[in-house]
């Protein structure tokens, strides 16, 4: 896909009767969706279509969203203060962005060395955090909801080879989250920034590395022009959820039906959009690897184990944080971690190893 295709920039049916008319016209809801993408974006542009479309189709037409992408109504960063101003109704984007807000909500999206994309929708849904994510993006006027996650991350493009973790300290890196928290913590200068300035500032040598997403979405912004080392695993990010933050007093004032059609819009995109993820990064890196030149690498296991302690330490930190939602966000978070993360050992882990012994992959 031409990377610069998406970098520039409900009717009601004629009613019965003339009485009838006004009546449903009065009960359409026009919601502005603003997002953190470029409109149509392989992967989160695309899934924020989707979400948009999806509200008005369930809704039947009585709540008709349109999509604002970023820049066009409000920059992207300033998406979560739109909605909880009331300036739109509605966002799609994900809780990495908001860690200026709180540290906690960081959790609600991804963490190193964390939940994959199956785990962090039963920790919300299963393990009680769907409570906590609704505390504390009330303290900020907005009721989320998750509606869809890109799967396992990449570890980044990469200018030059990485032989050792002595290669990291100094790096300009682009992340975003915890991630961050942890790159710092291994001497590297994290910087957040949108996914098409990071082709700029790669471009220029601003950055000597960043990470955005995976092959799909990463190809699409020309990453691979750049720089042509693309390391894995990326274990700053083993998922990243999207979400949709609502005002919270234009939920509240929404019809109990109405308010289950959001609540479902959100919640059935979540493995469409994942899955999509899967099976497009698949086609995407092929291409990459096939016909662009790209260089997969994994990262050195020193790199690994010093991410790995890293990453503790910045979960630790959370632990003692003197916000006490902050702390039980946390708490509740590792319960859940360890808690599947240990039965994955015989379940999925097992099943992946199983295939590889076997079959290579």
């Amino acid at each position: 896909m031409d990377r610069r295709k998406f970098l520039s920039a409900g009717t009601v049916g004629a009613a019965a009767t003339a009485l009838a008319s006004p009546a449903i016209a009065q009960d359409v809801r026009q919601w502005k969706m603003v997002t953190a993408w470029p409109k149509n974006l392989p992967g989160p542009g695309v899934a924020a279509q989707m979400l948009a479309d999806r509200i008005t189709t369930l809704s039947g037409g009585r709540i008709e969203v349109k999509l604002f992408a970023s820049g066009e109504l409000v920059p992207g960063p300033g998406v979560f203060d739109a909605v909880s101003e009331g300036t739109a109704e509605l966002y799609h984007a994900v809780p990495a962005y908001w860690g200026s807000k709180s540290k906690g909500i960081l959790l609600f999206g991804s963490q190193p060395f964390g939940l994959r994309a199956d785990e962090q929708f039963g920790w919300l849904y299963h393990g009680g955090g769907q409570e906590l994510y609704n505390e504390m993006y009330g303290r900020f006027g907005i009721q989320p909801f998750l509606c869809g996650n890109s799967g396992p991350q990449w570890g980044g493009w990469f200018r030059d080879e990485i032989n050792s973790v002595e290669d990291l300290k100094g790096m300009k890196f682009r992340t975003t989250g915890l991630a961050s928290e942890m790159c710092r913590k291994l001497g590297m200068a994290a910087e957040a920034m949108s996914g098409p300035a990071m082709f700029q500032a790669l471009q220029t040598g601003a950055l000597d590395a960043g990470e955005f997403i995976g092959p799909w979405t990463d190809s699409a912004l020309g990453y691979q022009q750049v720089a042509k080392n693309y390391y894995w695993p990326g274990v700053g990010e083993p998922s990243s959820a999207e979400e949709c933050g609502v005002n919270a007093s234009v939920f509240a004032e929404l019809p109990e039906d109405l308010k289950q059609v959001v609540r479902f819009a959100c919640e059935s995109l979540y493995n469409p959009v994942w899955t999509e993820y899967t099976t497009k990064h698949a086609l995407a890196l092929k291409k990459l690897v096939d016909e662009d030149g790209v260089q997969v690498r994994v990262f050195p296991q020193d790199v690994i184990d010093a991410m790995g302690a890293a990453s503790a330490e910045v979960i630790e930190e959370l632990r003692s944080d003197e916000d006490e939602l902050v702390q039980r966000i946390t708490e509740s978070f590792i319960a859940y971690r360890d808690s599947v993360g240990g039965y994955m050992t015989f379940a999925d882990n097992g099943q992946m190893n199983a295939r590889a012994s076997v079959m290579g992959y």
